[in-house]
């Protein structure tokens, strides 16, 4: 994702923010075929700029929930998030993706690249549509970055998972974004490749001064955060 003009302005504000990301008293409850289930149960989060986060747990505990809350792709049932400086309560889909645009990036388990673009256009194209001028160049320099040079050309079928895995790191930090989402970024890798991209990903968010919220099983993974919470039973603990 790439950052606009107003977006670029807006950074400016944020940089003087301690918490990137703010959560208060977070509630979320689902239906299910056997009634609501109680995901998220009075969470109270908070990351600073430039720090790294692990947020660790058993399967169900409601990780991937917590930060999808956080960065507004769920609604919460009730408390109060806040995204940037921002609260999230009433904002509309479009408000909440200005919001995002080139200054919140995720990273998934699953890559989610478009399989008709290549490994280039792949990350050009989330810039351009986030209004940077310099797409080209600025996906050129972040993949290279990533050691994928001689992959530029080359359609996600046509990569290794490690290697599809460095391209949506790229794709998620080109522009320097504010705060970094990571849903299990090693999950499908193996543990050689695994390591290898954790390692890009925490130099490249250090190097643009990101704030890096990742949920892991890996325990590796975690220890190299600043700090790791534990989750269970939708709560921190």
């Amino acid at each position: 994702m790439g950052c606009s003009t107003s977006n670029s302005q807006c950074r400016k504000q944020t940089s003087t923010m301690t918490d990137p990301l703010r959560m208060t008293q977070v509630c979320l409850t689902l239906p299910s075929a056997s009634g609501a289930v109680d995901i998220l149960r009075g969470v109270d989060f908070r990351c600073s700029r430039g720090e790294s986060v692990a947020i660790v747990g058993p399967s169900g505990s409601g990780k991937s929930s917590l930060i999808s809350v956080g960065a507004g792709l769920e609604r919460a049932t009730s408390g109060r998030v806040e995204l940037l400086g921002t609260d999230l309560a009433g904002m509309s889909e479009d408000a909440l993706a200005r919001l995002r645009r080139g200054r919140v990036s995720m990273v998934f388990q699953s890559f989610h690249l478009l399989p008709t673009m290549t490994a280039l256009d792949n990350v050009r194209v989330a810039l351009e549509i986030a209004g940077m001028d310099d797409a080209l160049a600025r996906a050129t320099e972040t993949l290279a970055a990533v050691n994928l040079t001689s992959r530029l050309t080359h359609y996600p079928g046509q990569l290794s998972g490690g290697e599809r895995q460095r391209v949506a790191v790229a794709r998620a930090l080109a522009c320097g974004p504010d705060l970094v989402f990571a849903d299990e970024p090693t999950g499908n890798l193996d543990t050689k490749t695994g390591a290898a991209v954790a390692d890009l990903l925490f130099r490249i968010a250090s190097d643009r001064g990101a704030t890096l919220v990742l949920v892991t099983h890996d325990t590796a993974l975690a220890a190299r955060a600043d700090r790791t919470v534990n989750m269970l039973d939708g709560q921190l603990v």
